[in-house]
């Protein structure tokens, strides 16, 4: 990953406790239900709209264009399922459970306890090459050292991997439920027979539904367009918060305020794009207080970035367009030693 640039590294003391104190005295990390309550309507309406369509389009290639919309709803309901899991929606078990499975496996068919340990794992350790999966040697590598290492077909990839970054990122969908499908036949899952019972049941009603109500060849395109559509906006939503950002020195990584703040990236935006993102463009706010209902991240921001300026912490915002080019431009910095090149990822 690359290194933090600038004249001096931020002070390792940061006051996290204060900062906790003020978000905490202001009421920020309160529950927002009626908030969680018309967006989970609104998704499941979004939901119901897609459904009738097709049943409308019955065996038309207009119902094509309803992919996209399909694409849309499901990353919403996502985005909901993941603010369920951090206790943003409910503090009860029981309850987070009983959200993140139904809008998470039977919804979506993404297992709830694959991707809650792999994300828990993500938040506890940003950017960590030896401890956060999301920066893991996969089809991607992220450090000129692992890229180095590269060989055959896998060292092609990196070298080509942010041409390639944007057209991959249309089997993550695929990738997401192969995880989820493997999670569940191994041992280890708390509901892991509910689990699988409900990621078997959203194959079962998801082809019913294009089977039902396309033709085979309609529905092959529309399975194709839509799951496509919902890795890449996954992808889009994910991708511009860490990539590309510093590794930390030990000493940073051990402070849970330089930990967050350092690792992460905020993306320019109205309330639009807190939608379009779900949230996660105020990635600093979330990781710093990750049960925080996301319409309240939106009025942590100030108080976060003016305690990070005032003790001289790098805190790093830019718009989502720039976003992409400096993820890119990461990525093809790492694969710089495989094409001859010399990298500064390190």
């Amino acid at each position: 990953m690359s290194t933090t640039t600038g004249s001096a590294l931020p002070p390792l003391q940061s006051d996290y406790s204060e900062l906790v104190r003020e978000i905490r005295s202001r009421g920020l990390l309160q529950p927002r239900p009626a908030f969680y309550a018309v967006l989970g309507t609104l998704n499941l309406a979004g939901l119901a709209l897609v459904v009738a369509g097709l049943f409308l389009l019955r065996d038309s290639w207009w119902a094509l264009l309803l992919a996209p919309g399909f694409a849309i709803v499901s990353t919403q309901i996502a985005f909901f399922s993941h603010d369920a899991a951090h206790r943003q929606i409910a503090h009860r078990g029981r309850t987070i459970a009983l959200l993140c499975l139904v809008h998470g496996n039977l919804l979506n068919g993404l297992s709830y306890g694959w991707w809650i340990a792999k994300h828990n794992a993500h938040h506890a350790h940003p950017n960590d090459l030896e401890a956060d999966p999301d920066v893991a040697v996969g089809a991607f590598v992220f450090d000129s050292d692992q890229a180095s290492a590269r060989r055959g077909a896998a060292a092609w990839l990196t070298r080509h991997q942010a041409g390639l970054f944007f057209p991959t990122l249309t089997l993550e969908a695929f990738n997401l439920r192969v995880s989820s499908a493997r999670s569940v036949l191994r041992p280890g899952l708390r509901y892991r027979k509910v689990e699988s019972l409900l990621l078997l049941g959203h194959l079962t009603l998801y082809l019913t539904l294009l089977l039902s109500t396309l033709t085979w060849i309609q529905a092959l395109v529309f399975l194709v367009i839509h799951q496509a559509l919902f890795g890449v906006y996954l992808g889009c939503s994910f991708a511009p918060s860490h990539k590309g950002m510093p590794a930390l020195t030990p000493q940073q990584a051990a402070d849970p305020l330089l930990r967050q703040v350092l690792s992460a990236r905020n993306i320019r935006g109205g309330r639009f794009v807190d939608l379009a993102l779900g949230g996660l463009n105020l990635q600093i706010e979330h990781h710093l207080f990750p049960s925080m209902p996301r319409p309240n991240l939106r009025r942590a921001q100030p108080i976060i970035e003016r305690h990070c300026r005032a003790r001289g912490i790098s805190y790093s915002e830019t718009t989502l367009h720039e976003s992409y080019g400096l993820a890119l431009r990461h990525l093809h910095q790492v694969g710089a030693p495989l094409r001859g090149g010399v990298s500064s990822s390190r």
